[in-house]
């Protein structure tokens, strides 16, 4: 039995280097959509981990008041459907003053600059250092975790030391082989002394989470100065039950922050980090049907492409049919030998589709500098597919073959 499964293989290998052309138009079209499911999909998995990651390490029982909700509407032209005031200083303090539900906690920052530069000794970075003015909870209300050293405390915000807290990049990039725990650097002038380093967050569309450093807030305010900056208030609940009252508080206690009549609608934005997963869980799902239309579409017209050239190999070999039926080959053998055609075929151009595939997301995840994970279900469903229609598309030319009269094919100029 596998004798004669090897005897067909071969016999298709050797009919596809006969019609090799033909052959590789078809295997292209099948790795094309094949390369588009599994690039594609490569894509949005690999997008939807990496966002989802970096919010859900806000944690479930974490909800921020910002400028703006996730989904902020915008007119046809572009243009915003409604300008919300940015959350200034007065309005956090004012907050910090009048909210007190209980077992909550309150991080207040933002984000100085994107373009500093760092000194350490004779060394500096290139000014491309995000620096983040924060309280003593930014970092448990945030989800990151100190890798050596410490956190800020009450005393470090109250008294406004100049310590400071640095991204994993300058384990690298400023203190290679040292430890900088003690270390001072320096920003805008500004001395600073090391009290932590952050474990590795990554980065996001290029955007370098562990090339940052975060200094208490008031000090964080004589060194940036700029007008209208934006702050964030995220509040932490100790029990997730409480969430939605804490954040019902929250929203009454900003709304009359804001000065608000009970008609007004709502000129800032409260998010969870689960909502904006659940959203970008929604989007990829739209991309991830795209990719399926795609591919079937492209897939579909690989389909009619290889039971085309089986047909002509049928009509080609019609003696060679002949000659076997002659000398004994049953129906089912010559069924056979045309559906193994049919399915080599379909088998090496997934084969090339996924490599293509498996090539396009390693690219892409190079770009973004995301973490490259193999598409195992794409893939697996992409030899499912392909396999399947190599199944269909052979049906009719392997039943034509088997059906030929062999004194006919034999006559067959």
């Amino acid at each position: 039995m596998f004798g004669l499964f090897r005897e067909n293989v071969r016999i298709a290998l050797d009919s596809i280097k006969t019609q090799l052309l033909r052959t590789i138009l078809t295997i292209v079209i099948i790795a094309i959509g094949i390369w588009a499911l599994v690039g594609i999909l490569s894509a949005v998995k690999l997008l939807e981990n990496t966002i989802s990651s970096n919010f859900a390490s806000m944690g479930s029982n974490t909800f921020n008041i910002q400028q703006y909700e996730f989904n902020t509407q915008r007119r046809g032209g572009g243009e915003r459907e409604k300008i919300n005031p940015i959350i200034s200083y007065d309005n956090i303090r004012e907050f910090q003053d009048r909210y007190d539900f209980p077992y909550t906690q309150t991080s207040i920052s933002f984000r100085g600059t994107a373009s500093a530069e760092v000194k350490y000794d004779n060394e500096k970075t290139d000014p491309e250092v995000q620096v983040f003015g924060a309280n003593e909870y930014y970092l448990t209300n945030t989800g990151t975790k100190i890798q050596m050293g410490r956190d800020f405390n009450f005393f470090d915000v109250q008294n406004n030391n100049k310590v400071c807290l640095l991204g994993a990049d300058f384990l690298k990039k400023l203190f290679e082989g040292q430890n900088p725990i003690n270390k001072t650097i320096s920003i805008r002038g500004v001395k600073f002394k090391v009290i932590g380093v952050l474990e590795s967050k990554g980065s996001t569309f290029g955007n370098n989470q562990d090339l940052k450093v975060i200094i208490p807030i008031q000090v964080a305010r004589g060194i940036f100065t700029q007008p209208n900056i934006n702050y964030t208030i995220s509040v932490m609940v100790d029990n997730k039950e409480m969430l939605q009252d804490a954040e019902d508080a929250a929203l009454v206690a900003f709304r009359n922050i804001r000065g608000l009549s009970p008609v007004e609608e709502n000129d800032f934005g409260i998010a969870r980090s689960e909502d904006l997963i659940n959203r970008i869980a929604s989007i990829t799902v739209y991309l991830e049907v795209a990719a399926w239309i795609i591919s079937i579409i492209t897939i579909l017209g690989s389909s009619i492409a290889l039971m085309n050239i089986m047909l002509v190999s049928v009509t080609d070999r019609t003696r060679e049919i002949g000659v076997r039926k002659a000398m004994g080959a049953k129906r089912r053998t010559i069924l056979t030998q045309f559906f193994i055609e049919t399915v080599v075929i379909g088998q090496i151009g997934c084969l090339l589709g996924i490599i293509l595939g498996i090539i396009t997301g390693f690219v892409f995840a190079k770009i973004v500098n995301f973490d490259y994970v193999l598409p195992w279900m794409a893939m697996l469903s992409s030899v499912i597919i392909s396999f399947i229609v190599a199944i269909i598309a052979g049906s009719y030319p392997a039943s034509k073959a088997a059906r030929l009269d062999p004194i006919e094919s034999l006559r067959y100029e």
